[in-house]
């Protein structure tokens, strides 16, 4: 890893437990509002929700599409009736409810407090930006970043190049000195290895992955490596 100044980490399934965050928060409204199964409802919401996130990120919906859409195929795929507007309280809900929560991966603020002594550090993450901002806040991660930028600032998603581009200038950083460190392969590794920065795969469930991209199976792995 040479002549790293500038180290972008992406944040939900790297350094915020996203899977573990939003399994509460769903647990919270759907006790709260519904008489569904939550165990039920999650084993078919998370791939939907997942399709949903990768169709977003190619722009083939919008965000409210996602918002919405991920809850509706999730209750008719249970048969489980229930009335449009009530499908779009809960979408709003479900987002106020999911940035209260602060499960982070293991020893993050450990690494964190490590890598800040040196290198500048930043974060660039597909997301709606009031919810990414209170998942920092309420998780106490906003002392660690100077320049924290999300897709709908920039109106693209990664792994497009431009997304990179905006975050490396708003850093004043220069891409041979940057590196991003990230759990998805196509969105923050080989979005960033397409602009010229360094990269490090977040490899946490032990995928298969292409040679020659440097990986970790924990954040503390970072402490052998940068």
């Amino acid at each position: 890893m040479n002549n790293i100044k500038h180290i972008f980490f992406d944040l939900d399934h790297t350094l915020w437990d996203f899977e573990t965050n939003s399994d509460l928060a769903l647990e919270a409204i759907l006790k709260e509002n519904t008489s569904i199964d939550v165990e039920e409802f999650l084993k078919f919401y998370r791939p939907i929700n997942h399709e949903y996130w990768q169709k977003y990120a190619k722009h083939e919906v919008t965000k409210e599409a996602l918002k919405y859409g991920r809850l509706k195929d999730t209750f008719d795929a249970l048969n489980y009736e229930i009335q449009d507007d009530k499908i779009l309280f809960l979408g709003e809900e479900y987002l106020e409810k999911l940035a209260e929560f602060d499960q982070l991966f293991e020893n993050t603020h450990e690494v964190l407090n490590y890598l800040k002594e040196k290198y500048t550090l930043h974060i660039i993450t597909n997301g709606f930006k009031v919810v990414q901002n209170k998942k920092i806040k309420n998780s106490k991660l906003e002392s660690y970043f100077d320049v924290i930028v999300t897709s709908e600032c920039v109106g693209v998603n990664k792994p497009n190049p431009e997304i990179f581009k905006f975050a490396l200038e708003k850093a004043g950083a220069e891409v041979e000195n940057s590196m991003m460190i990230g759990d998805n392969l196509q969105t923050d590794i080989l979005g960033a290895k397409n602009v010229g920065m360094q990269t490090i795969f977040c490899n946490f469930n032990r995928d298969t992955t292409e040679k020659g991209i440097t990986q970790i199976h924990e954040l503390k792995d970072l402490f052998s490596i940068l």
